[in-house]
C-alpha cells in the first residue's frame, strides 16, 4: 500500500495513488543509484554502507520508495506513512538505537529489554498502530560546564521511547531530505560539520570575505512554538498514527528530581526525532525565507551555511547585509523565537587589504573554529580557521581532569586513553591551517600527564628530563591534519 497522495482542490478527485516500480532489485537502488533533486542537485542515498540482512533490505526498498515518491511530489502531502512500521521495521531501529545510554524514568536497560526482546517489540507496534501509547516523562539530569561554573540539561528519555521515536524517523527522514536545502548540514543523514565549514570556507573566498551575520538563536530547542510547528508539519505529513505520537511526545513533561511538569514549547528533550523537528522548524523560518525571500532581492552575491540552530550568512555588500539584520528579529519574533543579543552579530570580514581599515579582516566562531584571514605559503590571503579560545581550554580541562584521577593507572593504559582522546580532537579540529593549535594542545597535554605523574608519589619526582625519557617508550600521538583542502582538491 502506497502513501496516499493529496494535491490542490481540484485534483483531488480523481488523483489515485500509484505505484513505484523498482529498477533494480531490492537493496540495490540505494546503493547504485543517486537521487536527482530539483535543481540538478544529486544526494546519496540515505542508507549508509553496511552489511545488509533480508530486512534490512526491505527497509532500505521501503524508504527509498518513501523518497521517490516526495521527490517526485514536492507538494504532495503524505497521509499514510505509519504502515511502513511493522516488526521488522522496530527491530532495525532497536539496532540503530544507542543501547548503552543511561535508562530512562521506567529504569529499564538494554540487556533487560532484550530478553524479551520480540514480545517488547510486538507490543510496542500494537500500542503505537492502536494510539494506546502512553510516552512517558523524559529524565532530566544537569551536567557542569566546565570553566562556565553553570550547568547543562541533559534529557534522557526511556529505552523503548527512543525505539518507537528512531522508527518514526526512519520515515520522516526520506520525505523531508527532499525538502531540505542544501545550505542545511546539521543531523541529517551524509552530512557533517565539516561539510558545513567547508561551504562556509567556499562562500567567504568566493566574496573575498564581505559581511558575515554570526546567528545564534537564544534556547532555541526549549522555545519551539508548537503551533508552528504543527502547521510545518502539516504541508508535508499528515498521517494521523504518526502526528498523533508526535503530539504525545511534545506533551510528555520532563521529571526533574522526582517532580515532573510539562512545559509549553520546545521540542522533546534527548529525543531522537528532536533534531528533525528542529530541521523542518528552521528550514521554514530561515532557510527558504533566505533562498525565496531575501536571496532574490540582493544585488550582490549572498549565502546562508545552517548546522542545526548555529548560521552565518555572508553578503557581499555592507548595506544589504544590515538591512537583512535589521529584519532578522522580526523574522524570528514571528515564530517565537529571540536571537541571542550577544552572540548575534555582523563582523565586517572584509581580505585586510580590501577592507576599511587596519583590523577590517575581523574574525567569528562557528562549530568550534575562529575563522580569521591570513596568509598562506604562497603570500596570498586566505581564509583560515584556527580552535575556538574556549573549545581548546575546555578540551585541556577536561583532559588534566582525567589525568588527575586516573594518575595512578599504569603507563601503558594511561598512553592508551590519552592516544584516544588526542585522536578524537584531531579528527575534528585537525583541518588546514590548524596546525600550530594542534601542536600547542599536544604539548599542553603533555605537560598535563606530566604534572599529575609527578604528584602520584611522594618518595619519586617526575621531573623533565625522566618524563622526556618516559615519552620514548609511551609516546603520545602525534598532531595531525586528517580534514586537508588539498586533497580534496586534486580529486574533487
Amino acid at each position: 500500500m502506497e502513501p496516499r497522495r493529496e494535491g490542490n482542490e481540484a485534483q483531488r478527485g480523481d488523483e489515485k495513488s500509484e505505484p513505484l516500480s523498482s529498477t533494480d532489485e531490492a537493496g540495490e537502488l540505494a546503493q547504485r543509484t543517486p537521487w536527482r533533486e530539483g535543481g540538478g542537485r544529486f544526494m546519496e542515498p540515505l542508507e549508509g554502507k553496511m552489511t545488509r540482512t533480508p530486512g534490512r533490505e526491505a527497509i532500505s526498498t521501503k524508504r527509498e520508495r518513501i523518497a521517490e515518491l516526495a521527490r517526485q511530489e514536492p507538494k504532495l502531502v503524505l497521509t499514510t506513512l505509519a504502515h511502513y512500521i511493522d516488526v521488522v521495521w522496530l527491530r532495525e531501529a532497536y539496532r540503530r538505537t544507542r543501547r548503552r545510554a543511561a535508562a530512562g524514568v521506567d529504569g529499564v536497560t538494554a540487556a533487560q529489554y532484550e530478553v524479551h526482546l520480540e514480545a517488547n517489540l510486538e507490543s510496542l507496534l500494537e500500542r503505537f498502530q492502536s494510539g494506546c501509547y502512553r510516552a512517558p516523562a523524559v529524565r532530566r539530569v544537569h551536567l557542569p560546564k566546565y570553566g562556565a561554573g553553570k550547568t547543562r540539561p541533559i534529557g534522557i528519555p526511556t529505552l523503548e521511547d527512543k525505539i518507537l521515536q528512531r522508527a518514526v524517523l526512519m520515515v520522516l527522514e526520506p520525505v523531508y531530505e527532499q525538502d531540505f536545502l542544501d545550505c542545511s548540514y546539521g543531523f541529517r543523514p551524509g552530512r557533517s560539520a565539516h561539510q558545513a565549514l567547508d561551504a562556509l570556507w567556499r562562500g567567504l573566498m568566493d566574496t573575498q570575505g564581505g559581511w558575515v551575520i554570526d546567528l545564534d538563536i537564544q534556547s532555541f530547542f526549549d522555545t519551539v512554538d508548537w503551533a508552528c510547528l504543527r502547521s510545518f508539519l502539516d504541508q508535508r505529513v499528515r498521517d494521523g498514527v504518526i502526528r498523533r505520537v508526535i503530539g504525545k511526545w511534545l506533551q510528555a513533561g520532563v521529571m526533574e528530581q522526582g517532580a515532573v511538569h510539562y512545559p509549553g514549547e520546545g521540542t522533546p528533550q534527548g529525543g531522537v526525532l528532536s533534531p528533525l523537528l528542529a530541521n523542518i522548524y528552521l528550514h521554514e523560518v530561515l532557510d527558504t525565507w533566505f533562498d525565496q525571500v531575501v536571496r532574490p532581492r540582493l544585488g550582490g552575491h549572498a549565502f546562508l551555511v545552517r548546522y542545526a540552530d548555529d548560521a552565518v550568512l555572508g553578503f557581499e555588500r555592507e548595506e544589504e547585509a544590515r538591512r537583512v539584520m535589521s529584519v532578522l528579529p522580526k523574522r524570528f519574533g514571528r515564530y517565537g523565537l529571540t536571537l541571542h543579543p550577544e552572540k548575534t552579530r555582523l563582523v565586517e570580514f572584509h581580505r585586510p587589504d580590501r577592507g576599511n581599515g587596519p583590523r577590517s579582516g575581523g574574525s567569528f566562531t562557528m562549530l568550534g573554529f575562529t575563522h580569521f584571514w591570513g596568509h598562506s605559503r604562497k603570500g596570498r590571503w586566505v581564509v583560515k580557521r584556527k580552535t575556538a579560545p574556549e573549545r581548546f581550554s575546555r578540551a585541556l580541562r577536561q583532559i588534566g581532569r582525567w589525568c588527575q584521577l586516573h594518575r595512578h593507572q599504569c603507563l601503558a593504559d594511561q598512553q592508551k586513553a590519552l592516544n584516544q582522546k588526542l585522536r578524537g580532537h584531531y579528527s575534528y579540529y585537525g583541518v588546514t591551517g590548524n596546525a600550530r593549535a594542534l601542536g600547542r594542545f599536544h604539548h599542553q597535554v603533555e605537560r598535563h600527564w606530566r604534572k599529575w605523574l609527578h604528584r602520584r608519589s611522594h618518595a619519586t619526582k617526575m621531573t623533565w628530563e625522566h618524563f622526556q625519557r618516559l615519552l620514548r617508550y609511551y609516546p603520545l600521538a602525534p598532531p595531525r591534519v586528517v580534514h586537508t583542502i588539498y586533497r580534496r582538491a586534486a580529486k574533487p
